[in-house]
């Protein structure tokens, strides 16, 4: 194995659930669905980059039946609450250091992601492909075949970790190593892909 692809959302960045307001967590309940739910069609366009900040706040107020200031809000202000995900942050430099190539792949919209490659950890990433920026949104195949093909990488080479299992299903479709994270014991995730790649702590 010689690539680490990693997911942001959930694995790499996370809301620190002490600190994130009951009121924006039921707000938001659709996005922030258990690994097998989906969400909209409108917040998966956001990811896209097909939908401005402006078009889906619009579309959350009528799908909240509140304004679409109260809406805009909401969703700016959420984003404030995303943190480093500590055990993940610790190991991709681990991973560097060992040799082996780190990459992101994942679904952000634009606001996510300018606000998130401000953390430190974002200093150790080069590599990246988001979704608003390329227009395809996983687990579509085409966002995949975009992954292996800009940068050059052989599947059997590639482990993809994501917490979503339709996510890293579709990406052993394409021989890529798949690795479901727990969101939920990031901790753990991090160990068990340590021992499966030989890193030592």
């Amino acid at each position: 194995m010689k690539n680490i692809v990693f997911d942001l959302a959930g694995v790499v960045f996370a809301r620190n659930p002490e600190r994130f307001p009951k009121e924006l967590e039921e707000f938001f309940s659709f996005v922030f669905s258990t690994p097998e739910g989906g969400v909209p069609k409108f917040w998966s366009d956001y990811d896209r980059g097909t939908r401005t900040v402006d078009e889906v706040a619009e579309a959350v107020a009528q799908y909240r039946g509140c304004s679409v200031e109260v809406a805009k809000r909401n969703m700016l202000l959420a984003i404030e609450y995303q943190e480093e995900v500590e055990p993940t942050a610790r190991l991709i430099p681990e991973l560097q250091s060992e040799g082996y190539r780190v990459i992101i792949l994942s679904n952000m919209s634009k606001e996510y992601i300018e606000f998130l490659r401000r953390m430190p950890v974002y200093r150790h990433i080069s590599e990246e492909i988001i979704s608003c920026e390329c227009g395809f949104v996983k687990p579509e195949r085409e966002i995949y075949e975009l992954l292996l093909s800009r940068y050059e990488l052989s599947p059997d080479e590639t482990i993809f970790i994501d917490d979503r299992e339709e996510n890293v299903a579709a990406a052993a479709e394409l021989g890529i190593t798949p690795f479901l994270f727990d969101r939920r014991n990031p901790e753990k995730s991090c160990d068990e892909l340590r021992s499966k790649l030989g890193v030592m702590r």
